[in-house]
């Protein structure tokens, strides 16, 4: 695992985003916590934080490149446009899929359903302008507590990730989800 300081990603943000089309496996900060994704249409690295997470059944959440992404790709009525205007920000907006190829089934196992963030910070912008969705859960062994800084991380975690966007010490709580299906609105999880 190569740990990067933000301005040295950066400065290669290029190079990166060639490391991005090859599935390579980050550790970047969000708004909230430290998250761990990867290009959300490669299957394989998908898989591959499934595996380091042992989280099977559970699906994951993807940061967009915009909220024309979101209306593209999702059923969008008035409910889930009201939360889409609070974006960027701590929120993940469970919303019907639309185009099921817009990310792999390993995202969420083919489900009608995709859990959406733009985390108000500098990374969204990266995801921007890479221009494709970006898998993103926390930074954990399942039923493990999150990661707040590089300290905390597993060793297993550490020899399975490519690379570690250090920002030091995180002091964010994980995101309030809120499920936007069928017209009604329900807060699955406040912070």
């Amino acid at each position: 695992m190569k740990i990067l300081k933000k301005e040295e990603f950066l400065e290669d943000l290029e190079f990166y985003f060639e490391e991005f089309i090859k599935g390579r496996i980050f550790i970047y900060p969000t708004d909230t916590i430290y998250g761990i994704g990867c290009d959300a249409t490669i299957e394989e690295a998908v898989q591959k934080i499934r595996n380091i997470k042992k989280r099977d059944e559970k699906p994951f959440s993807v940061i967009v490149p915009n909220k024309e992404w979101i209306i593209k790709n999702c059923f969008i009525n008035e409910n889930s446009e009201k939360w889409i205007d609070k974006l960027p920000g701590a929120y993940t907006l469970i919303i019907e899929l639309r185009n099921w190829e817009a990310v792999t089934n390993k995202i969420n196992f083919g489900s009608d359903n995709l859990g959406i963030r733009i985390p108000a910070n500098w990374f969204s912008e990266v995801v921007k302008k890479y221009g494709k969705p970006f898998a993103t859960t926390s930074v954990n062994i399942a039923g493990e507590p999150y990661i707040k800084q590089l300290s905390d991380l597993n060793e297993n975690i550490k020899e399975n990730v490519d690379y570690f966007i250090d920002c030091g010490y995180l002091t964010g709580t994980p995101s309030t989800i809120v499920k936007l299906i069928n017209g009604r609105e329900e807060i699955v999880r406040r912070v």
